[in-house]
């Protein structure tokens, strides 16, 4: 059963539920002021587009990779309802 905890708190996480265990705080910027984040699906720019996040909002993040298609480093964020994908590159520690 202990190793079904760590796994239940996981997806309880991707799910929207539980707390921000484990997550880090992320600030976007480096876009026009006026400009949004957008949130994919998966860490790819042709995927569908889940939400944006306004310039200077904090996300949490839940990990990044550049094992993607384009070899950019995308990362999971949660903002507000919504789970997804963001460019790194936009997202500055808070």
């Amino acid at each position: 059963m202990s190793r079904s905890l760590p796994r239940l708190a996981f997806a309880l996480l991707l799910a929207g539920g539980g707390s921000a265990w484990g997550a880090e705080t992320f600030r976007v910027e480096g876009l026009p002021r006026d400009d949004s984040l957008t949130i994919r699906e998966t860490p790819d720019a042709g995927a569908p587009a889940l939400g944006q996040i306004p310039v200077g909002r904090r996300v949490l993040g839940f990990g990044c990779t550049n094992e993607t298609p384009s070899g950019l480093t995308w990362c999971r964020v949660k903002f507000d309802r919504t789970l997804g994908w963001a460019r790194r590159r936009y997202l500055t520690p808070d």
